[in-house]
């Protein structure tokens, strides 16, 4: 294997490995809090920003990935 397939194989694991934990992440965030919301339905208003502010940074961490994903694309990594 040359060395530049070799860097392409990289970059898709590098992504694709920083995909699944916050794919995972937002889910459980969302799961609980409709179950929150389930059991408490006054509480929406706060639930529901807690949750999106729990989905901007897992999905933060994906974009992080993505970033070095591309850098170790492009070679820089």
């Amino acid at each position: 294997m040359d060395a530049e397939a070799a860097r392409l194989l990289a970059t898709a694991l590098a992504f694709g490995l920083a995909a699944i934990g916050p794919g995972v992440g937002i889910g459980l965030v969302v799961s609980g809090a409709l179950q929150a919301m389930g059991r408490n339905p006054e509480a929406q208003g706060s639930l529901t920003t807690t949750m999106f502010i729990g989905i901007v940074f897992a999905e933060a961490l994906a974009i992080f990935g993505l970033v070095i994903a591309f850098l170790i694309g492009f070679g820089v990594l």
